[in-house]
């Protein structure tokens, strides 16, 4: 991530202020930061994207994937963030106050699965952004760490390659782990034929 500017900002601010359709852009307590993601970075999170693409057309199911969503944390008006993929649940976006001016998500009954994709800022992957998906309520979290950048603590002894599937139980993240020819396992997609290898590949 690169800050871009210094000035704090509110998240009315920083909608007035996006240029749209131009870069992909954060804003974290009040600052703006453009993300910077690295070809392979987007190799894997559009791998991604297109196959839940797919299984979504193929079940008929009730879903869309923006191409870029803002969501808010609960009890703040200075942080928005731009998950790498992002799927919506279209039979309950309706009753989104911001979504048709600002494409702004607040309710996490909205969003089906929160993807991000790891890299050098994993700490915000598996951290911030982990404790406020929660929050909200966002019932599935990914975390494709297809480099094994994380800490030890959260993709084990050795560091490897990690596809974190959270899903949210009883207010809190319940988490499953996969690696290598594991299937990865989600609620939102159960006839997903996936591997974490499969996902990992689409980055070299």
């Amino acid at each position: 991530m690169v800050q871009t500017v210094s000035q704090l900002m509110t998240l009315d601010e920083f909608w007035d202020w996006h240029p749209d359709g131009s870069g992909r852009y954060e804003l974290w307590n009040g600052v703006i930061f453009e993300m910077q993601p690295t070809g392979p970075h987007e190799q894997v999170s559009g791998f991604l994207a297109t196959k839940l693409g797919v299984e979504i057309d193929r079940r008929e199911l009730p879903y869309i994937i923006p191409r870029q969503a803002i969501v808010k944390p609960i009890d703040t008006d200075k942080s928005g963030y731009n998950p790498d993929v992002i799927v919506l649940n279209l039979l309950v976006l309706s009753e989104e106050p911001l979504w048709k001016k600002r494409s702004t998500i607040t309710q996490g009954k909205s969003v089906r699965v929160a993807i991000e994709v790891v890299s050098t800022n994993w700490r915000d992957d598996y951290g911030h952004k982990f404790i406020d998906y929660e929050a909200l309520g966002i019932p599935e979290y990914w975390v494709v760490d297809y480099l094994g950048l994380g800490g030890r603590r959260y993709i084990g002894v050795p560091k490897q390659p990690t596809f974190s599937v959270y899903e949210l139980i009883d207010g809190e993240y319940q988490v499953q782990r996969f690696r290598g020819n594991d299937r990865i396992v989600s609620a939102a997609f159960p006839e997903l034929d996936l591997t974490a290898k499969q996902v990992f590949a689409a980055g070299f």
